[in-house]
């Protein structure tokens, strides 16, 4: 009984030797045969928003640096910063001894050719008397009488001029308001020498504003300038003035990209009661035409590197990386501008690995 027990353990043992097993793996790893298999997503077009928020600035409706129109002193200010001015209210006078002196001299240089034209009209008419009868005056002489005439009298017209022209700088010497406003800067005193402002460093004498009316000034990204609907109110709300809604219209825009490739659009604030300052800033909802749409795809489909920002593009089954600009973002999606289309195929999760015209399966 023993010796057939131990028999069939043998054999048992023999035959678990015979069997080939093949390893277990436990890495996990893919086999080489097998090919990566990427997340496919799609460029969608449809309305984002009836509104874009945009930052905006007052600014006032009329704004002007006061500067001398000619050299002199500062004789006296007649206004401060903060003061209220009226249209033709004289603000600052000063004074110029020298052209008080040429004014005097240039009319009596006016005086002067006055006294010749009269002189050489009675010449010319004494003369013209004396040949009436024939031989007394040789008719060259009465010739260079009127010649004589006329230049005087051109000479009185010069002169007129001259004294004129002298007047109207004379009427320099008062800095009178452009019109309503209020004084907001002041950087002269009585004694002070000012001339006309040549440099971008000079400092105007007096800085003038219109505050009973302000400009709200929004700046409109490129991408959004076509898209702006002009007749519809916006909305916005002053930073200082947090919780009150206000309503406006759009009063005019550029109808030009600025520098920062973007177009200026103006609202006309009524500040009569001088409740808002100029260079308070405003969150300000412009309204978007209601057909418009904007290119969509998800969050997890931008690559973003220190160079640029692209999505993955899957064309015939290779990438192609297009490059993007940002617009609004929402939970899972976000706005973009670049070469894209409504229902183009992109990669999801995508890394900057993947380089231009891999294979994407």
């Amino acid at each position: 009984m023993k010796h057939t027990f131990f028999l069939a353990v043998g054999i048992s043992f023999l035959c678990a030797c015979g069997e080939r097993r093949q390893p277990v793996d436990m890495t996990g790893k893919a086999s080489a045969g097998k090919e990566s298999h990427y997340e496919i997503g799609a460029v969608t077009a449809k309305p984002l928003a009836s509104y874009v928020k945009l930052p905006g600035q007052l600014k006032p409706f009329e704004e002007v640096n006061m500067y001398a129109r000619v050299n002199g002193f500062v004789k006296e200010v007649l206004t401060d910063r903060g003061g209220t001015v009226k249209k033709g209210q004289v603000l600052v006078t000063l004074e110029a001894p020298e052209l008080e002196s040429q004014l005097q001299a240039a009319t009596s240089k006016y005086v002067q050719a006055q006294e010749n034209a009269v002189a050489s009209k009675d010449k010319y008419r004494r003369l013209k008397e004396a040949a009436a009868e024939e031989g007394a005056v040789a008719p060259l002489e009465i010739d260079n009488a009127l010649s004589r005439m006329k230049a005087d009298e051109a000479v009185v017209l010069a002169e007129k001029s001259n004294v004129e022209s002298m007047r109207n700088i004379s009427s320099y010497l008062s800095i009178t308001a452009p019109f309503n406003g209020m004084i907001v800067q002041r950087n002269v005193s009585a004694g002070a020498l000012v001339g006309p402002g040549s440099k971008s460093n000079d400092q105007p004498m007096l800085v003038l504003q219109h505050l009973e009316k302000l400009r709200l000034e929004v700046y409109i990204p490129e991408a959004y300038v076509d898209k702006v609907d002009l007749k519809r109110p916006v909305t916005f709300v002053y930073n200082a003035m947090p919780g009150k809604e206000n309503t406006a219209t759009i009063s005019r825009s550029a109808n030009a990209l600025g520098s920062l490739r973007s177009e200026a659009v103006e609202i006309d604030i009524n500040n009569r009661d001088l409740e808002l300052k100029p260079g308070m800033y405003a969150e300000v909802k412009i309204p978007l035409l209601s057909a418009s749409k904007s290119l969509l795809i998800p969050n997890n489909a931008i690559v973003r590197s220190t160079e640029r920002q692209y999505v993955i593009k899957v064309e015939d089954g290779k990438a192609r990386l297009v490059n993007i600009q940002e617009g609004l973002r929402t939970k899972d999606s976000t706005e973009v501008f670049g070469a894209l289309q409504a229902g183009d195929e992109i990669l999801l999760h995508a890394t900057d690995e993947i380089a231009e015209g891999a294979e994407v399966k």
